[in-house]
């Protein structure tokens, strides 16, 4: 039915008539004109347009993310001339093809509950339902999220209930991944900001390369056997932590007397540290048994920058890691920070880091688990 439908990149020629498509086709949470050319003319998105006799009937908007493995679909809208012509399910496919060539193992999109039609049709195409979320658009209905496999269709992917928090500073990625376990235990944990700083207080090293330090492994697995959990730290060094790149001699000194503080009050808690690192299979087996894994990453395949960040292990296929990212940026929907799909081989060497390939992970429980 869409033999005679063509579908193309979009140009800033299109702009005039993708304004009009675009207040036709939705009633609120509608993408100003201002909204439109920038997609069109954006490096990290691709906006497909859906032509017959020279009439536009549909276009898709889809971005890309630096850093990850999935890609969104932003928008999708058709002319109502032209519904029920297949314009939908072609928008659709080609999206797939060029999220595919950009590197992408996946597809998500939100969409109303109300949209029982358009439900249907990804349904049709593939699209599996992985989450929602309350009160999304301007009419306060909420978002059914929904993703499909790309480049690898046998998806048996064991994902985690895991409320997602952000971070509230830049060194606090730790404490923000604590209190989204927190929130997996308990759906009425405290994850405000005090209580952020509360965990970062308990379970910082002070001190970095430059700014406020992070949090060590062991501190984060002695804030969680604080607030009633069992915890357990997997580490591959028994020198103090992070040192790379710190000449301040009373710096090294304030580490290391971190670290050695960290160790003594473990032992002394009964949080084990095993001296060696969590495997792929160890942290696949944790997800199975209901156990929550924060582990420390390099940012330098996110961002370029070689900085030691804690995330949550939210799940796992086989050929990924999922991960829940506490960092996020103002300009990026928070959709994107969560169930963060990482090829298996990329995560292995995201989670080695500095010069010394630190790897350090934090197994959390429920306190008295068998």
């Amino acid at each position: 039915m869409a033999s005679n439908i063509d579908v193309r990149i979009a140009q800033l020629s299109d702009l005039e008539a993708l304004d009009t498509l675009e207040n036709e086709a939705f009633q609120g949470d509608r993408m100003s004109r201002r909204s439109l050319r920038h997609a069109i003319k954006a490096e990290t998105s691709v906006m497909l347009v859906a032509y017959e006799n020279e009439a536009l009937q549909g276009y898709a908007l889809v971005h890309f993310f630096k850093g990850r493995a999935h890609a969104r679909l932003y928008s999708l809208a058709v002319s109502k001339n032209a519904r029920g012509k297949g314009v939908g399910s072609l928008l659709l496919t080609q999206s797939e093809k060029h999220a595919a060539k950009h590197g992408c193992i996946s597809l998500r999109l939100e969409v109303s509950e109300w949209n029982e039609a358009a439900i249907a049709l990804y349904k049709k195409l593939g699209y599996r339902t992985f989450g929602s979320y309350q009160n999304y658009y301007e009419d306060t209905s909420n978002a059914v999220r929904m993703h499909k496999r790309i480049r690898a269709f046998d998806d048996k992917s064991k994902l985690l209930k895991v409320p997602y928090v952000g971070q509230r500073t830049p060194f606090t990625c730790g404490p923000a991944s604590l209190l989204m376990v927190c929130a997996a235990n308990d759906e009425n944990a405290d994850v405000s900001l005090e209580y952020e700083l509360d965990v970062w207080r308990e379970a910082t090293t002070i001190y970095m390369t430059s700014g406020h330090g992070g949090c060590h492994p062991t501190g984060l697995a002695l804030a969680a056997k604080r607030r009633g959990f069992d915890a357990e730290v997997w580490l591959n060094d028994d020198q103090p932590l992070f040192l790379d790149g710190v000449r301040d001699e009373l710096k090294k000194t304030v580490l290391a007397a971190c670290h050695n503080k960290f160790l003594k009050e473990s032992a002394a808690e009964g949080v084990q540290v095993h001296g060696q690192p969590m495997t792929v299979l160890d942290l696949k087996q944790a997800v199975d048994g209901g156990q929550w894994v924060i582990v420390l990453i390099s940012t330098y395949r996110f961002d370029g920058k070689k900085a030691p960040h804690w995330v949550v292990v939210t799940g796992y296929d086989e050929q990924h890691i999922y991960v829940h990212d506490p960092d996020f940026e103002e300009d990026i929907a928070l959709v994107e920070c969560q169930y963060v799909p990482l090829l298996i081989t990329d995560f292995e060497k995201m989670s080695k880091f500095g010069r010394s390939q630190l790897r350090a992970a934090v197994l959390v429980s429920k306190a008295n688990a068998e």
